[in-house]
């Protein structure tokens, strides 16, 4: 009896470990995928696009299909590299975070240009068009994973980087260590693409709902359907907005902070002299102005940065992404299928 009591007693000390484990992932989990509010807004912005021009009924399907997409993004390619960095080379993280932050800047200031300029939506690759509807399908399928991608490996390279710091100071080493970091990164992924694609079909469907109510005898209902219908459009262009205001400002966070690290500070201390002479002449509300002081010069220096890589992309990146970036997101893609079928 004593060695069941004993046992026991072992099994719920395992118990209390595990739970307090799974705690402090999910808790790292949040303040992490906190920080990839940019992306995961102009993710949310941008995928009810690929559904336009589509019947009612394919709607959530090719929600759905994208999500799968979104998700063999972000675990089977990005999380297995992401744990590679951490373990092989941790000195890559911040370059890279800047790379990621870069492209944020450069899509944010992209979006800006296209609307004092207008050249055509740069996400909408693929609408219009006639033809065979299943093959229209699939490519706006291929075109909103393909752009999953860039802004999931923003997300997960985000992410590391957040818990890398979190974990600077833990005594978890070695296995342990690398269990949490992968647990963390898998809960991220899992989390946000529920998030993002959950608020696309919410968003998508709502039109649906606001019609069926609409056409109901109530008349509060009725009116309330037709009010929802002329929101959605309303809806839509405020979460674009808010989604480039959002990529811009955290790209040029990352920026900011990554010449910080790198060991150029003029940007950092200037915009952190401004924000702490703003918080003094407000002391009301001290922590508020500071972070929309840092915010917003983190957002000039975005959206300036942002500017400068547009021709640059144009004449060289994009060049030179087709003949090397393309041709492993086409293999990825090829297992993708696979793993359907």
């Amino acid at each position: 009896m004593s060695g069941l009591i004993a046992l026991l007693d072992d099994v719920a000390g395992i118990a209390k470990v595990a739970a307090a484990s799974i705690d402090d992932v999910t808790g790292m989990a949040a303040k992490a995928g906190a920080k990839a509010a940019g992306a995961v807004i102009d993710d949310a912005a941008v995928t009810p696009k690929y559904v336009h021009g589509f019947s009612a009924k394919r709607e959530l399907p090719i929600i759905w299909k994208i999500a799968k997409g979104s998700i063999f993004n972000k675990v089977v390619i990005l999380l297995p590299i992401a744990l590679l960095l951490s373990a092989f080379a941790p000195w890559a993280i911040s370059p890279l975070l800047m790379l990621g932050g870069s492209y944020l800047c450069f899509e944010g200031a992209e979006k800006i240009y296209h609307a004092i300029s207008p050249h055509g939506d740069p996400h909408d690759h693929y609408e219009g068009g006639t033809g065979d509807p299943a093959h229209l399908e699939e490519k706006k399928v291929s075109g909103a994973i393909k752009t999953d991608f860039i802004l999931s490996a923003e997300i997960m390279t985000i992410t590391l980087n957040e818990v890398t710091a979190l974990m600077a100071d833990s005594p978890l080493h070695g296995a342990a260590k690398f269990a949490m970091e992968a647990g963390v990164l898998f809960v991220v992924a899992l989390a946000i693409t529920a998030v993002v694609y959950g608020s696309v079909a919410l968003i998508v469907k709502a039109d649906d709902l606001g019609l069926a109510m609409a056409g109901g005898r109530s008349r509060l209902l009725a009116a309330l359907g037709r009010g929802l219908v002329r929101l959605m459009p309303v809806l839509m262009k405020l979460l674009t907005i808010i989604g480039t205001a959002a990529m811009i400002w955290v790209g040029g966070n990352i920026i900011v902070h990554g010449l910080h690290e790198l060991g150029w500070h003029t940007a950092y201390d200037w915009i952190h002299h401004q924000a702490e002479a703003a918080a003094l002449a407000v002391p009301q509300a001290p922590g508020l102005v500071g972070w929309a002081v840092t915010a917003f010069f983190d957002g000039i220096i975005g959206l300036i940065w942002g500017l400068m890589l547009i021709p640059l992309s144009e004449y060289l990146i994009v060049p030179l992404a087709r003949v090397t970036i393309l041709p492993l997101m086409n293999a990825a893609k090829s297992l993708f299928r696979q793993g359907e079928a």
